[in-house]
């Protein structure tokens, strides 16, 4: 059986530096992995790094399909922006293969 991911896009704030975004996306991830660590264990993959879009930086995470609502729930939550998630798109594991992408650790 092949595991299916859906794809999670966060955005950071309009001019925001790349340092600061980072900063806010270990502490929302962070805040994950204590307070719902088992949805953080159903993220798979982060891209290694951030992509410009606009005055805007993107960085996108492979996840399990069951956590794809929570996640969406808790990036709000956090005033974290994000691109809706795609339901319909799913991706493999082996799309996500360094070194443009790393797994997580879990």
């Amino acid at each position: 059986m092949v595991e299916e991911y859906l794809s999670l896009t966060v955005r950071s704030q309009s001019g925001e530096s790349e340092p600061d975004f980072k900063a806010r996306l270990t502490g929302f991830w962070t805040h994950m992995l204590r307070n719902q660590p088992n949805a953080f264990e159903k993220v798979y993959a982060e891209t290694a790094r951030c992509e410009k879009v606009g005055d805007r930086l993107t960085r996108q995470y492979l996840l399990e399909v069951e956590v794809a609502e929570l996640l969406a729930q808790e990036l709000e939550a956090h005033s974290v922006e994000f691109e809706p998630i795609d339901s319909d798109e799913l991706y493999s594991k082996y799309e996500a293969v360094p070194p443009e992408w790393f797994w997580i650790e879990h």
